[in-house]
């Protein structure tokens, strides 16, 4: 399931014996503090290192909607200036190679469409370059800035015919929510001034999938051809078999580049004679991302020395490369040649996230939280002693009382495991709490150091929250990740009921009251241990839980990417049996806890059938139960009306049975 990452705080200590408790007065995280909280996004840094482009959003709780704004801030004194106002749908901050354009995706005003926008850097207003009947996905600028490549879908081939309701299309590899035949993404391009744009490929294969998985264009150091991600249609449950193309820009031409199966994210090197992408380690899914590179015909895993989940990369002048992942409890660096060793990068305190931006002179803009502050942007290079905070636009969180949190470690046979746990703000050494386990998404994913607004909301509450990583998580290396295979959920149980024994052996959990959260893979990972440690629980929260592998398989967008936690089909005899043991559900009828499960109906991902059947399964044996809704198409809810009142259910329903 693509996780949805409840991730908290941290200090670096390991042992409660060596943590001080501020006591303090002030007022502790709460729900309406959601509101306040400002997402940074897309950092983009100029050529020139001097600024950084970044998107800000904050929600509207009057409109339930989000308010953006460009901003361009100055890296030598953090001083900012808004770029936009009052535009919605921004994105795909970029700047053009001579550093004098920045190009950004907005709706346009008339047809609500998503376009692209040029503004020039020495006055002026942003100007629209860009009439796709479908709106704009992608674009990136050619080497020279003369002209701009993006990605648009088609249209649809017969309007008449389905206005007529000649309507029915043939199920193949599509999730059981499907209206329609989505149509194929393709590559346009256009002067960077504007004008008519020019189609460059076509065909039933595509850019992007129903769910909206593509990679960046990336031109040719002169010019003359794109290389892209291919993907065989549009749907996501076959993106696994993506390969890497090349079309020239006269359109005549496409080549497949690299063969390897979920090939994708190409970036050339600064040079133009590398080219660097990502692909799973050795074409297995249950490894981790690995980033290949590509010089002439030979291609290399760069990151074969790490063995563990690469989340993202860029290049960086000098031609190494610059990795983000997860190491332990922390979101982490790496700087790696292509033919030598990583070295980690000291962050400090600083988490980073994903999206990275890196200037000519080897300047990263990327944002980041820290254990006591939410997400903000910085900068680093190499050399510097620490990362450089640039804003404060979450500021109000200093004046709040909250929740420190630690690294917990403790091994299960071999594995050296580890998560996140995070106290109560008034947190008194010697008296029991309540824990509320809060599991992590993915099951690529993991539970590390960040700041984390459901934690912090919980803890205002009174309770232990505890993150605890298990196998399948991508923080401990690829056999820790592999681990996962045909083990989806009696192995992770068995790493998190490991986490908790050593919690309660630090004698400070009130083991008649705890409870057990989490959503996608963390609601999964709920419902399986409310039905195989029945006793263990006093309450759960199994929010878009995976609850039935084999109804997950034949409904859900991931077709055949769930194949690869079990190694094939559970409509043949061979593998048969494993899907159904695997599967929460087959463990309904032995819950005792009061579950509360919540979900979004229109969620393609994990579809609400899931919740139906354990919502039926609890309800006719007894057990208390309450099944809330979202009527929204999402895997979790994305507004700031209904996501508040995700938290609110979430966090009630702890207090309620464990308080």
């Amino acid at each position: 399931m693509k996780a949805i990452k409840f991730i908290t705080l941290a200090v670096f200590c390991l042992f409660f014996g060596r943590i001080t408790f501020a006591q303090s007065t002030n007022q502790p995280f709460q729900l309406n503090d959601l509101q306040k909280l400002n997402r940074i996004s897309t950092p983009a840094i100029s050529p020139d290192g001097k600024t950084i482009a970044v998107v800000v959003s904050k929600p509207d709780w009057k409109t339930d909607k989000n308010k953006q704004v460009l901003k361009l801030i100055r890296v030598s004194d953090a001083v900012s200036r808004d770029l936009t106002f009052n535009r919605e749908g921004l994105s795909n901050v970029r700047w053009s190679p001579d550093g004098n354009r920045l190009a950004f995706i907005a709706k346009d005003e008339k047809s609500k469409k998503s376009q692209i926008f040029v503004m020039p850097m020495n006055g002026g207003d942003a100007v629209r370059i860009t009439n796709s009947k479908t709106g704009v996905d992608e674009f990136s600028w050619s080497p020279d800035g003369q002209k701009i490549a993006f990605v648009a879908q088609d249209t649809i081939p017969n309007p008449k015919a389905v206005k007529h309701h000649e309507d029915a299309f043939r199920v193949s590899d599509n999730n059981f929510l499907v209206r329609k035949i989505p149509q194929p993404w393709h590559i346009w391009m256009v002067s960077a001034h504007g004008g008519k744009a020019k189609r460059l490929t076509k065909g039933s294969w595509s850019l992007q999938t129903d769910q909206g998985s593509m990679s960046r264009l990336a031109w040719t150091k002169n010019g003359k051809s794109i290389v892209f991600q291919q993907f065989p249609d549009v749907w996501e449950g076959n993106a696994y078999t993506s390969v890497l193309a090349k079309v020239d820009t006269a359109g005549k031409k496409v080549t497949t580049l690299v063969v390897g199966a979920g090939s994708g994210d190409p970036v050339f090197s600064p040079n133009g004679n590398q080219l660097a992408f990502m692909r799973a380690r050795g074409g297995d899914l249950n490894n981790g991302q690995a980033v290949y590179v590509k010089t002439g015909e030979k291609i290399t895993d760069a990151t074969a020395g790490l063995a563990r989940n690469i989340n993202n990369f860029r290049w960086l002048p000098d031609g190494t490369l610059l990795l983000s992942g997860y190491k332990g409890t922390k979101s982490v660096f790496w700087i790696q040649p292509v033919n030598a060793q990583a070295s980690l990068l000291d962050l400090g305190e600083v988490n980073p996230s994903w999206g990275i931006s890196v200037s000519k002179d080897g300047l990263v803009a990327f944002t980041a939280s820290t254990s006591v502050h939410p997400q903000e942007l910085y900068v680093y290079k190499k050399g510097m002693d620490k990362p450089r905070q640039l804003t404060h636009l979450n500021a109000f969180t200093d004046k709040l009382s909250l929740g420190n949190a630690v690294a917990i470690n403790w091994k299960l046979g071999k594995f050296h495991e580890d998560g996140v746990l995070t106290y109560p703000p008034d947190f008194q050494k010697g008296k029991k709490y309540p824990l509320v386990l809060l599991i992590h998404g993915g099951p690529e994913s993991a539970s590390v150091l960040s700041f984390s607004s459901l934690a912090q909301l919980l803890v205002a509450k009174g309770f232990l929250v505890f993150q605890p990583n298990y196998r399948g998580s991508t923080n401990l290396g690829d056999a820790y990740q592999h681990a996962i295979f045909r083990n989806t959920g009696k192995g992770p149980g068995q790493d998190v009921m490991a986490g908790l024994k050593k919690l309660i052996s630090m004698g400070m959990v009130d083991e008649s009251n705890i409870g057990v959260t989490g959503w996608s893979y963390g609601g999964y990972m709920t419902s399986w241990l409310i039905g195989n440690y029945p006793d263990v629980w006093k309450a759960a929260v199994s929010g878009a839980a995976l609850n039935d592998w084999v109804a997950d398989y034949t409904v859900s967008y991931y077709q055949k990417g769930d194949l690869y936690f079990f190694g094939g089909s559970p409509w043949v005899k061979s593998h048969w049996k494993i899907w159904r043991e695997q599967s929460p559900i087959a463990y309904a009828t032995r819950v005792k806890a009061p579950t509360l499960i919540m979900g979004d109906v229109g969620d393609p991902n994990v579809p609400l059938i899931n919740g139906y059947e354990l919502f039926h399964a609890l309800r006719d044996n007894g057990v208390t139960v309450e099944f809330w809704a979202y009527p929204v198409d999402t895997h979790f809810p994305h507004d700031i009306v209904r996501s508040t009142d995700v938290y609110r259910r979430w966090v009630g329903w702890m207090v309620k049975y464990l308080k």
